[in-house]
């Protein structure tokens, strides 16, 4: 396998990141893996808070064990803070789309 190859899957397939540091191009790939573990964090922790209130109404008996409504309980309140969910997803997208093609562009130019 060439160095091109590996560095493009090891931040396809591994994390944003990975390929610049196995091209020891170290700050950016620090930057990039801090950058996608922030959008990580926002993504999970609202995700989390979501789920927690959801149970503690479950339980409480606010929200019967009905499919449907736990459903609608989740969408709306993920909906509630839908501006930085989509800002965390988008800037996880395009750190991991940057890290792929600058991978790529590093390991063509290094001999």
């Amino acid at each position: 396998m060439n160095k091109t190859t590996k560095a493009v899957l090891l931040s396809t397939l591994v994390f944003p990141g990975c390929g610049h540091l196995w091209l020891k191009s170290k700050v950016k790939g620090t930057l990039l893996i801090s950058i996608s573990v922030i959008c990580l964090y926002f993504l999970l922790a609202r995700s989390v808070a979501v789920a927690n209130e959801i149970s503690a109404k479950i339980l409480s008996g606010e929200i019967p064990l009905d499919v449907s409504r736990i459903s609608s309980a989740i969408t709306a309140g993920l909906a509630e803070s839908n501006q930085q969910l989509s800002l965390a997803t988008w800037g996880l997208v395009l750190c991991w789309l940057f890290a792929i093609f600058d991978s790529y562009r590093i390991a063509q130019k290094s001999p």
